[in-house]
């Protein structure tokens, strides 16, 4: 029988990979804009090759589940279901960009501002509960307990140097917009852990 104390986790992290995979396919993707971590360096790959998405974030996060294996399994289990979970939406949302576009039109800028509200709630809140998509958020995650910093500024510090380099394989809009979209992100997800950052 299915325990009921893990029922609200797992509600979190559906509900946590669908703001992500929303805030991907409906505004992110339709400008070529970037997010940070691994969803960023995915990405990258998807609008340099045409690659997956999620196919792509499932490889680019291995060697982070490597070290969460190694040094909190708790986490590795949680980090896993976040991981499938937002990078199989990431994938089922996709067809659906067309249908949001007709009916929903936003520039380039509110795109990136909302895109990143939407996709740094869901990793903030999938930290608040100890899980991720397995990205450079649970990355920051452990370098937390060694560096004074809020979660959501680790984040923001290790996004800018990859959509820096996104910006120099793609265009500058796309590091502009970009921009904005990490900072987005970073108040959200900031927002999302601030209490949790007080408590340790």
């Amino acid at each position: 029988m299915l325990n009921m104390r893990f029922l609200p986790k797992y509600a979190i992290i559906l509900l946590s990979s669908l703001l992500i995979a929303a805030g991907t396919n409906f505004f992110l993707v339709p400008y070529k804009i970037l997010d940070g971590g691994i969803i960023g360096i995915a990405l990258i790959i998807n609008y340099i090759s045409g690659a997956k998405i999620g196919l792509a974030i499932v490889f680019c996060s291995l060697p982070v589940f490597l070290l969460a294996w190694i040094k909190e399994r708790d986490i590795f289990y949680s980090s896993v279901m976040g991981l499938m979970v937002s990078s199989f939406l990431i994938e089922l949302l996709g067809p659906l960009q067309y249908y949001f576009l007709y009916y929903v039109e936003l520039g380039s800028i509110s795109s990136a501002i909302i895109g990143g509200f939407l996709m740094g709630s869901g990793l903030g809140l999938m930290l608040r509960f100890n899980a991720s998509t397995g990205g450079t958020d649970l990355l920051a995650k452990f370098m937390k307990r060694y560096i004074p910093l809020n979660v959501g500024v680790i984040i923001f510090l290790t996004d800018m140097l990859i959509i820096g380099a996104g910006g120099l394989l793609i265009s500058k809009e796309t590091f502009f917009h970009s921009i904005l979209t990490i900072l987005s992100g970073g108040v959200a997800t900031g927002l999302c852990t601030l209490e949790d950052g007080k408590q340790n």
